[in-house]
């Protein structure tokens, strides 16, 4: 009787799911297309070129020969040579430039004549991306510049040139970026915020199909077809939903590692895996919240809010370890903070499953505290009321 409960139950909701575009959208189309927008958006993978002004006061050999620096930089193009600082402003403010360099009157004469000019640069942080990397290219050019300049007053004062090298860098750095080598930002943003997305939609499509019941008023119906039993209802209704999350979160992975070449040091695997189990934990998680709050208004608004918020407090942005004790805390609440932690551990540093099978155990853990308030459901189920 369980199994034709079952079987009924998997019928009537793939019959539910194609009569509503709905399931479309939010099931396949919104992850899918948000997944390919995050690569499209950082194909490059660090931002390059980023538009810039340069104002010369000097006018000199010497201060030319800065701003052609900067413009060889592959991280900035000199947009603009504004005529004073105010011109140069009235760009940031515009949002024509992430940032100007400003070169002072006088400066090839200070230098030469051991005066020591001041170069200034300044950086829109309002993007904090674009202008950190202003920052990090006016910087590198400010440095060759001062550079060049000890050097040609070394050089005057009969200094060895080949000895000069060693006196302005006398420790060289040999840096080995881990992980991430090319320093690219794509192989970091683009799984975290697109898994991000893909466990938002699983969690609203759920609320969607379980609460959805109760709104229609047909919740009896669902429970009878399961022939009472709350467990057969809730397995017959999400597994066909399990089955497209399965499929579309294989089409993410092949995306990550098949198309983009993502870095895979570790289990192909055991990366499908945790997507799988990705799914099946924020269904679990949607799950646990119509059981607490059988409304669909209440329950849109708790999954919506907790998969927003997990943008920012699951280690996508800033670091659990730098946040507030509590917040910290509740980043471990969110099934997607585990999926990234074993991406990284896994694809990128390719850790052996000792150092990350806990974040594998933890998404097995959602899937067992749903459970845990189903009477609760059960018995919104047998009466349903919607309240708008």
């Amino acid at each position: 009787m369980a199994s034709l409960g079952f079987i009924d139950g998997v019928r009537r909701e793939i019959a539910r799911m194609g009569s509503r575009p709905a399931y479309l959208i939010g099931m396949i189309i919104i992850p899918l297309a948000v997944t390919l927008f995050f690569v499209s958006l950082l194909s490059e993978g660090l931002a390059q070129r980023l538009p810039t002004a340069v104002v010369d006061y000097d006018h000199s050999p010497m201060s030319r020969q800065v701003t052609r620096t900067i413009e060889a930089s592959q991280l900035m193009d000199v947009r603009y040579h504004a005529e004073s600082y105010d011109k140069a402003m009235e760009k940031v403010r515009s949002g024509e430039v992430f940032g100007f360099f400003v070169i002072p009157a006088n400066f090839e004469s200070d230098a030469l004549g051991g005066r020591t000019p001041t170069l200034e640069y300044f950086s829109n942080m309002t993007y904090f991306v674009p202008g950190t990397l202003v920052t990090k290219g006016f910087k590198t050019v400010a440095v060759t510049t001062s550079g060049g300049v000890v050097r040609n007053t070394l050089v005057s004062l009969g200094v060895d040139p080949e000895r000069i090298g060693g006196m302005l860098q006398p420790v060289v750095f040999d840096i080995n970026p881990l992980a991430n080598p090319w320093m690219n930002y794509s192989i970091y943003l683009t799984p975290s915020y697109t898994m991000a997305t893909y466990a938002l939609m699983i969690m609203l499509m759920t609320v969607l199909s379980v609460c959805g019941e109760i709104k229609d008023g047909t919740s009896r119906q669902w429970l009878a077809t399961a022939k009472g039993r709350i467990s057969v209802a809730l397995l017959s209704k999400l597994l066909p939903h399990t089955i497209v999350y399965w499929a579309v979160g294989l089409f993410i992975t092949w995306v990550f590692f098949g198309w983009q070449h993502f870095p895979m040091n570790g289990s192909l695997g055991w990366m499908i895996a945790a997507t799988f189990l990705l799914a099946v934990a924020s269904q679990a998680f949607a799950l646990f919240v119509c059981s607490a709050l059988p409304n669909p208004r209440m329950a849109f608004s708790v999954c919506s809010l907790f998969g927003v918020l997990s943008y920012s407090f699951t280690g996508f942005a800033m670091p659990v370890d730098n946040m507030y004790g509590a917040i910290a805390a509740f980043s471990w609440t969110a099934p997607v903070r585990y999926w990234f932690l074993v991406f990284s551990g896994n694809a990128l540093n390719g850790y052996p499953m000792y150092y990350w099978r806990l974040y594998m155990a933890g998404l097995l853990v959602f899937p067992m505290l749903c459970w845990v308030l189903a009477r609760r459901l059960k018995k919104a189920m047998l009466n349903p009321v919607y309240i708008p």
